[in-house]
């Protein structure tokens, strides 16, 4: 009989708890740290990703042109509906993380965006954005670097505007990336099968 996990790996419990300090100290470093031109610009970012209304404009956009483009629009939103079913009806469900707290002597409370009030872990914002752009590159190349970094900066606004820790959106990010590959790889195999 195996003895409980707790007992049976401390160096893992230890490592856990280094990473929620770490997590910690990186937002508060955020949370403190005086950036009144970045303020505003990351604040509307933020509320612009809500519901990944910049991805789905950027697809609608894309959609316009036949081809390559068109492909890569249905891809990315495709990649979307499986990061933001991923994140929200699973991971914030199992995680249950509460959201950052914010002090009411925030320093700097201009910055912030309404709390959610779904969990934490892992931000589905950033799952969304990381989603788009991985799963859009590789079928429109052009697109691959101004999408990697637009999903970075929303990525970002989410710690800055005080909704997420550095850790949600780490976590948010790999299963973007995750989500894209699957969308990518089902595409693949399809189009494979359907050429046979």
């Amino acid at each position: 009989m195996l003895d409980h996990p707790s007992r049976e790996h401390p160096a893992l419990r230890s490592l856990v708890r280094d990473l929620a300090t770490l997590d910690q100290t990186l937002y508060e470093a955020v949370t403190i740290t005086e950036t009144p031109a970045l303020d505003s610009a990351l604040r509307r970012l933020s509320a612009a990703a809500d519901h990944s209304k910049i991805s789905f404009t950027v697809a609608g956009l894309l959609a316009l042109f036949p081809g390559r483009p068109r492909r890569a629009a249905a891809l990315g939103v495709a990649a979307i509906g499986v990061a933001s079913a991923t994140a929200n009806l699973l991971g914030k469900r199992l995680v249950r993380r509460p959201r950052p707290h914010r002090a009411e002597d925030s320093p700097f409370p201009g910055r912030h965006v309404p709390m959610p009030e779904s969990a934490s872990f892992p931000s589905g914002h950033t799952a969304s954005a990381v989603a788009f752009a991985a799963a859009v590159g590789p079928a429109w190349p052009a697109a691959t670097v101004p999408l990697g970094l637009l999903a970075c900066a929303v990525g970002y606004s989410r710690i800055h505007t005080g909704v997420h820790y550095p850790g949600d959106v780490v976590a948010g990010a790999v299963l973007g990336t995750g989500a894209a590959a699957v969308v990518l790889a089902a595409t693949a195999h399809l189009e494979t099968r359907l050429e046979k």
